[in-house]
């Protein structure tokens, strides 16, 4: 059936390797902007085409930006000094929408040296007091919460980390927002 619709296939291909889009919904995907609206399509593929060109890391707290500095790091209204430490960028936009903090965030994805000093630079940049580990739980990262507490010992920081609500081992994008709220509103130190 391949033979004379390889475009079509390619983009279906294409859908299936996107995260939790199986063989069948990529088919269905592709199959709807070729033959339903194919405006859908082009609309789609240029603004994936604007969205690669303009979204970078804030170069102070790792988020996603389409300038140097996103807009939670340089809005005045935040509490500068209750900083939530994240693992993906995209962690952000769940608790954004939880409405229930409004510190500062940083993405901090793995335990590497550079990762670690802006850390620092950032906690003393801002007065850190509280930090919140909004981070899946697991045995692993409960290490890596234990890490980051040791390599911050020197500041007078309380630290805590959302409570129940996250089930172990499920990431915050599976999480529905009344979990999220919850476990933010009753967040545990460690």
């Amino acid at each position: 059936m391949k033979r004379g619709l390889e475009k079509f296939y390619d983009l279906v291909d294409a859908f299936e390797s996107l995260p939790t889009i199986g063989r069948k919904s990529a088919q269905r995907l592709a199959y709807h902007i070729i033959m339903n609206d194919n405006y859908c399509g082009i609309k789609i593929a240029h603004s994936i085409e604007n969205a690669i060109g303009a979204i970078k890391r804030c170069k102070d707290c790792g988020s996603m930006s389409e300038h140097e500095i996103c807009e939670i790091c340089l809005d005045d209204r935040r509490e500068k000094e209750m900083l939530c430490i994240v693992q993906s960028a995209k962690d952000i936009f769940i608790i954004e929408e939880s409405k229930q903090y409004n510190g500062l965030y940083f993405v901090l994805n793995e335990l590497e040296e550079m990762g670690l000093q802006k850390l620092l630079d950032f906690i003393e940049k801002n007065g850190t007091k509280e930090v919140l580990f909004a981070i899946t739980p697991s045995l692993s990262n409960d290490a890596f919460i234990l890490y980051i507490e040791d390599k911050l010992q020197k500041y007078d920081i309380v630290f805590s980390k959302i409570a129940q609500g996250v089930p172990t081992g499920v990431s915050l994008d599976n999480v529905d927002m009344l979990s999220l709220a919850k476990a933010i509103q009753s967040k545990v130190g460690v």
